[in-house]
């Protein structure tokens, strides 16, 4: 007989007669109802801890820390297995898989059917962005694991409070996740928007069952977005104080591999006295016009879901300070003194420890100790620089969106759009090179349009438009931008040196969008010159090194340009007209 550890904390009707609904399909032994406190996450964590799927930490060193590893063959998102299942394949465009919801939803029902005997069903109530917000939204996932549980415990505002924000409505996130056998064959991440709903099933790694994010704050999130007038974006937000106080709200859209939680969380050089960088987010940003006229973002999230190798205390020493308590990590090192290690982490390697797979390791072995995709899920708290504002409903104003990937030659250090479509083009048109870590030849560039290819909810076409449509809305709009911290020499090293001299080029942009800053008109857009940056205590670096990193080479354009119809092609029947006609005018200007 199946048993209730907890009574509901929700008179909610629509959510009750769904938990009834969902327990009656996958009949688990117990449900238990999370309320997000302090004792049950002592409780969940000593239960998981006993089942072996946490490992406690050193607390001396990692207080509060725990280590997961997953299955070997569950370790990343699975493009492949993710749908959009909308009434026509249209909806979903031609960059997305497509399933007829009734297909699906019949196909998943009966692989959950039972799967969850012998199990405890988790009713996990979260909200994703700052009570109150006009942008928060309200989801309910099911799950099957404990792992899931105390993750989403981290990732969102978990447990009662989301309740009290529902109250009696049925404007809320339905998710279902069932952890099954772990069979790649039986795998499925199934968007159904029209229901604001998502079934997972067959996996247990994070950017597939933590349902609030990417599959809520981007997928579902991006189709509310368009038809509710606001934007669901893969974007970090930081903001920039001057010296004297002055407060500047920055977005920035970067593919995997690109740098984007390092620039998130930037500490400036000590040349910039006076300056701070504060995180607002690192990954997500909902963006809806504000009564004034300008742009406003909320982080939806409450932790961090970071890519832990190559991350230490000089790439990103605010990342190592939020993950050096509470933390959960996932598919890292183990040394033998209950501390974890990744390849890029301080200090050398240890002479001994069990690799992501429980297998022994040496600084000999073939292998890599840690996955490159090992995460830890810290919560945002810890960052030393969170930006007081994270928690204000009414988010933050954006003065410039940023775009950027890594590309070795052709795109300069920094460029500015002349205008709102203009930069809509850009982002439309990013790429980035594929890194050995991405599946594909090393080096070949991948369109990746505003970094939310595997994120958009729906047709990529009309996703562009939408960002036309909103500018509508907008009297004083964001500057958008282009970086690239990663063209090289003729010797293959890297032109700028990246990490916290990036300060240089984000001082640029701030200046640009408070007035302050010269720039010269190129075919591209708005260049800085060479004496626009302050270049004092760089070493080994003067203005022909930053002339070199600005070069715009008008055969490596003209290529590119070519390389860039291969999206467009793809998508050319729902393709605004306005991104055909910029690409007209940059091959005019060329």
């Amino acid at each position: 007989m199946m048993k209730t550890q907890n009574q509901a904390t929700t008179p909610n009707k629509f959510i009750t007669d769904w938990v009834s609904d969902m327990t009656a399909l996958c009949q688990p032994d117990r449900i238990h109802w999370c309320d997000g406190s302090e004792s049950e996450k002592q409780s969940l964590t000593a239960e998981a801890v006993q089942s072996g799927i946490l490992i406690p930490l050193n607390p001396h060193k990692l207080p509060g820390c725990y280590y997961h590893r997953s299955n070997p063959n569950d370790v990343a998102r699975v493009e492949q297995c993710t749908y959009i299942c909308t009434e026509t394949p249209e909806d979903a465009g031609p960059t997305n898989n497509w399933a007829a919801p009734a297909e699906m939803y019949a196909k998943l029902y009966d692989l959950a059917r039972g799967s969850m005997k012998g199990r405890t069903m988790y009713v996990v109530p979260y909200l994703m962005g700052p009570p109150g917000s006009p942008l928060c939204k309200v989801g309910v996932e099911l799950t099957d694991s404990i792992y899931v549980v105390l993750s989403m415990r981290i990732m969102t505002r978990m447990g009662d409070i989301a309740w009290k924000q529902l109250g009696e409505s049925n404007a809320f996130n339905r998710g279902l996740h069932c952890t099954l056998d772990l069979n790649p064959d039986r795998r499925y991440i199934a968007h159904f928007p029209h229901d604001n709903a998502i079934i997972s099933l067959g996996s247990n790694y994070g950017g597939n069952v933590l349902l609030g994010k990417k599959c809520l704050a981007l997928r579902i999130g991006s189709f509310l977005g368009r038809k509710q007038g606001w934007m669901a974006e893969h974007m970090l937000i930081l903001g920039v104080e001057s010296p004297t106080g002055e407060k500047t709200y920055v977005a920035a859209a970067f593919p995997s591999a690109c740098g984007k939680t390092n620039f998130a969380m930037l500490v400036p050089p000590e040349h910039f006295n006076g300056w701070k960088v504060w995180t607002v987010g690192d990954d997500i940003a909902w963006m809806k016009p504000g009564p004034d006229g300008r742009l406003y973002a909320i982080n939806p999230e409450a932790g961090y879901f970071g890519v832990v190798p190559g991350t230490n205390y000089e790439s990103n020493p605010n990342a190592m300070a939020a993950m050096s308590r509470d933390t959960i990590y996932t598919n890292v090192a183990l040394t033998p003194d209950g501390d974890v290690w990744w390849e890029g982490k301080d200090g050398p390697p240890p002479a001994e420890c069990l690799d992501w797979r429980g297998n022994k390791w040496t600084p000999d072995s073939k292998e890599k100790a840690a996955h490159p995709n090992s995460r830890f899920a810290a919560p945002m708290i810890n960052n030393p620089m969170l930006a007081p504002e994270v928690n204000n409903p009414d988010g933050v104003p954006i003065s410039a969106i940023i775009f950027g990937g890594r590309r070795a030659d052709t795109m300069p250090l920094v460029y500015q759009a002349f205008n709102w479509i203009h930069g809509v083009y850009i982002g439309a048109t990013m790429g980035s090179e594929m890194t050995a870590a991405a599946a594909g030849v090393q080096g070949q560039v991948r369109r990746d349009p505003m970094a939310m290819l595997p994120f958009c909810g729906y047709n990529m076409g009309d996703y562009f438009r939408h960002w036309i449509q909103i500018r509508k809305a907008l009297k004083y709009p964001p500057r958008v931008f282009n970086v690239n911290w990663f063209r090289r020499d003729k010797e293959g090293k890297f032109l700028w040196p990246g990490y916290g001299e990036n300060m240089r080029v984000l001082k640029w942009i701030v200046d640009r969008c408070r007035g302050g800053a010269d720039a010269n008109e190129t075919p591209l857009g708005w260049v800085p010159g060479a004496h626009s940056f302050d270049l004092e205590g760089m070493e080994n670096f003067d203005t022909a090194r930053l002339e070199a990193a600005q070069t715009i080479n008008y055969e490596d354009w003209r290529r590119e340009i070519i390389m860039q119809d291969e999206l467009f092609f793809k998508l050319y029947s729902d393709l605004p007209k306005e991104l055909i006609f910029q690409r007209e005018l940059l091959v005019a200007r060329l």
